[in-house]
């Protein structure tokens, strides 16, 4: 199952291990992929002398570790291969207390102060790209925290128990037999939700810290801020719940100049090693709580409990999936509202699906479920699809695919379980029609995270950070760059330059005496 090149680079990664691991295997003598499960797990362990394999007798298919012969408190349901292969390797590093992973103290200690025993069930796909990072993180907290037990399940081995618990989207992470998160999670995400449903004994106090420049964001915006305030010689914090932003979402980046092909994980780690090159104070797996602008003094207070304050505020904040805003969306996200056709195609497998958005978003994701579901119905709002021709083009060939357009979505319908159709107005005629689905794949673009700043400066009517050519915003000592602001045309290119671009705006505002 690996090929002589990929079991040297994993060889090569775990030449460092310290303990001793065992694979402990329990599957039942008569389930059709054990001999997958026993082989592949057989040639990882070939690959290091800390490893070995052992099997029991069981009732299904499952798998945990063993470090120096005491369990480890995570339990593969799964044969992590594909996407979550590097899951597995990373979790072999992390509990030999390795991996490039770990967070800083602060957080660390966050994650030791959950309280209660906490039983964590994730869901998962193999061709899901947003699982391996859900998963990494839960297996980070288990391993910091002992009273923290993960269990990875993936749905297409598992079917019964995913229908039983009706999973409808990956990731799905259950605490105890609640559903607990759907879908992309970052680590103070899934950190503030665990910290929500069983407390902390958390009762430090907040602690203070001064900088020349604070950056809100850690997307290209954000990293290109960092990274030329500190060439200038300035203080600079960056702040966000992950380096790379809504990059890491990206599959495939082919319009980055002079980098002719690369992955959005790829760029985000690229960032964070350009970041680690100069003395930026890389505050990741947070959220800004809130933002205050006093006496010329930027101040935002941070999830983990820090008070950074600046002169300079660089918002890199980017943007988030936008949402359709009709009665029944929220109620059944992750139960037939998705936003990855990568991530959740794969379980909507001769059902019927709708995809709501007209642009290369909504066209790309028409064509991958029409490989998949038994139809697909695309609904745009506009009179004509946005999408390139080239896609528009091949969507015609498909027989299994029907484009509505005038088409304003009023509500999706479901049985308190799950979606089961989804209502549209036609704008012509003033008549709504009902079309039957298993799920519905919202596509209609992004929406700028500035809820935080909206009192401090002006927005467009879509909630754009309105800037200048400079990125001066309204507010003096405020910049903006990126998504988050009217910059026209969305585009990792433009928010490096931008970043850039507000990073040297704030230095000769700094040198000029502008700033207050």
């Amino acid at each position: 199952m690996l090929d002589q090149a990929l079991k040297q680079q994993v060889q090569t990664l775990l030449q460092g291990l310290n303990a001793f691991y065992t694979f402990l295997i329990r599957v039942a003598s008569n389930h059709p992929q054990k001999q997958e499960l026993v082989q592949f797990l057989t040639e990882v362990a070939e690959c290091s002398d800390h490893l070995d394999v052992k099997t029991e007798e069981g009732d299904n298919l499952e798998f945990t570790l063993l470090k120096d012969n005491q369990p480890v408190n995570i339990l593969f349901k799964a044969i992590p291969s594909g996407h979550e292969f590097s899951t597995l390797l990373l979790l072999l590093l992390n509990l030999d207390g390795k991996g490039k992973n770990f967070p800083d103290n602060m957080i660390r200690k966050r994650i030791e102060r959950l309280q209660g025993d906490i039983q964590l069930t994730s869901y998962i796909s193999l061709s899901c790209t947003n699982c391996p990072d859900v998963v990494q993180n839960l297996n980070l907290m288990a391993i910091l925290n002992p009273a923290i037990h993960h269990t990875i399940i993936d749905g297409a081995i598992n079917q019964q128990e995913a229908e039983a618990h009706n999973i409808q989207a990956v990731p799905s992470v259950f605490a105890s037999d609640e559903l607990a998160h759907v879908g992309r999670g970052s680590l103070s995400e899934l950190l503030e939700k665990l910290e929500a449903r069983y407390g902390s004994t958390n009762t430090e106090t907040v602690e203070n810290y001064s900088f020349d420049v604070l950056v809100m964001g850690g997307g290209p915006a954000g990293s290109a801020a960092a990274i030329y305030s500190a060439r200038k010689g300035l203080s600079v914090a960056i702040v966000a719940e992950a380096i790379g932003g809504q990059v890491l979402e990206t599959t495939g980046i082919e319009n980055l100049i002079s980098v002719s092909k690369t992955t959005g994980k790829q760029l985000g780690l690229d960032l964070k090693n350009h970041l680690s090159d100069y003395p930026v104070t890389i505050l990741d797996n947070r959220r800004v709580r809130s933002v205050e602008s006093l006496d010329g003094k930027k101040t935002i207070i941070t999830s983990a409990g820090e008070r950074l304050s600046a002169p300079a505020l660089i918002v890199a904040t980017g943007a988030s999936w936008r949402r359709l805003n009709v009665p029944g969306e929220n109620d059944y996200i992750g139960t037939g509202i998705a936003f990855c056709t990568h991530c959740d195609g794969p379980l909507y497998k001769n059902k019927r699906t709708v995809v709501v958005g007209g642009g290369n978003s909504g066209l790309e994701a028409a064509i991958d479920l029409s490989a998949i579901a038994t139809h697909v119905t695309l609904i745009e709002f506009a009179d004509q699809l946005k999408g390139d021709q080239l896609l528009q083009e091949k969507l015609k060939t498909l027989p299994n695919v029907t484009v509505i357009t005038n088409a304003a979505v009023q509500e999706v319908s479901g049985n308190g379980a799950k979606v089961t159709g989804i209502r549209y107005r036609d704008r012509i005629s003033g008549s709504d029609h009902q079309v039957e689905t298993d799920g519905v794949f919202i596509q209609i673009g992004l929406s700028p995270n500035s809820e935080l700043l909206k009192e401090l400066v002006e927005t467009t009517p879509q909630g754009e950070i309105k800037i200048d050519q400079h990125c001066r915003t309204s507010a003096n000592g405020i910049y903006a760059a990126g998504d988050v602001s009217t910059v026209p045309f969305k585009q990792i290119i433009v928010a490096m330059g931008e970043g850039a671009k507000a990073a040297l705006t704030a230095f000769e505002d700094k040198i000029k005496g502008i700033l207050d």
